[in-house]
C-alpha cells in the first residue's frame, strides 16, 4: 500500500511570478520596428491607416501576452507573424463586406503618393497587389523583409517547401503581369 504522505521532493517549486510587460523594453521594440511592420501591412493591404491599426493590435497582442512568450528575444517574429495575420483578417472583412455591399472599394492612388512611386514603381506595387494573398505575402516576406525561407515559413505557418514553390509562382506570375502591362 502506497503511503499517502509526500517527501519533500516529491513537491514542485513554486512556479515564478509572470513576468510583467517591460514598458521600457515594448517602447523600445516599438520604436525599433514600428514602421517596417507599418511597411509590411501597407504592401500587404494597400491601405496606409489599416496597415497602422494592424500594427497597433500586434503590438497591443505582444503586451497582453508579454507574460507568456517562451522567449522575448523572439519577439520580433511574433510580431511579424501578428502582423501577417492581422492583415488576412482585413482581407477577409473586406471580401466579406465586398460580397454584402457589392462593389469592392479599391485603394485610391493620391496624388503625392503617384508623384512619389515612379510609374515603374507603381505598375509593380499593382501587379504584386493582384496576385493571390499567400503568393503577395511570401514574396513580401521574401525580398522586402529579406527573410530567409525558414521564417517565412514560420511567419506564415507553413512548410519551407511550400514556401520555396510559392516564391517560385508568385515571381512567374509577377513577370507575367509585367509584360503584359509593357
Amino acid at each position: 500500500m502506497r503511503s499517502e504522505t509526500r517527501r519533500a521532493t516529491d513537491v514542485a517549486p513554486p512556479s515564478p511570478p509572470p513576468l510583467a510587460p517591460d514598458p521600457d523594453g515594448i517602447a523600445e521594440l516599438f520604436h525599433a520596428h514600428r514602421l517596417g511592420l507599418v511597411r509590411l501591412a501597407f504592401l500587404l493591404l494597400g491601405d496606409q491607416e489599416t496597415a497602422e491599426d494592424v500594427v497597433q493590435d500586434a503590438f497591443a497582442a505582444v503586451h497582453r501576452r508579454w507574460d507568456r512568450l517562451a522567449d522575448h528575444g523572439r519577439v520580433l517574429p511574433y510580431l511579424r507573424t501578428c502582423v501577417v495575420n492581422g492583415c488576412r483578417m482585413v482581407h477577409r472583412r473586406r471580401a466579406i463586406a465586398g460580397r454584402l455591399i457589392g462593389d469592392r472599394v479599391e485603394p485610391f492612388w493620391s496624388a503625392e503618393a503617384a508623384a512619389l512611386l515612379g510609374e515603374t514603381r507603381r505598375e509593380v506595387f499593382v501587379a504584386v497587389r493582384a496576385l493571390p494573398r499567400r503568393q503577395r505575402e511570401a514574396l513580401v516576406l521574401r525580398y522586402y523583409l529579406d527573410l530567409p525561407e525558414g521564417e517565412i515559413a514560420e511567419v506564415m505557418g507553413v512548410s519551407r517547401g511550400t514556401v520555396k514553390s510559392t516564391v517560385s509562382r508568385a515571381l512567374a506570375s509577377l513577370a507575367t503581369k509585367l509584360e503584359a502591362a509593357r
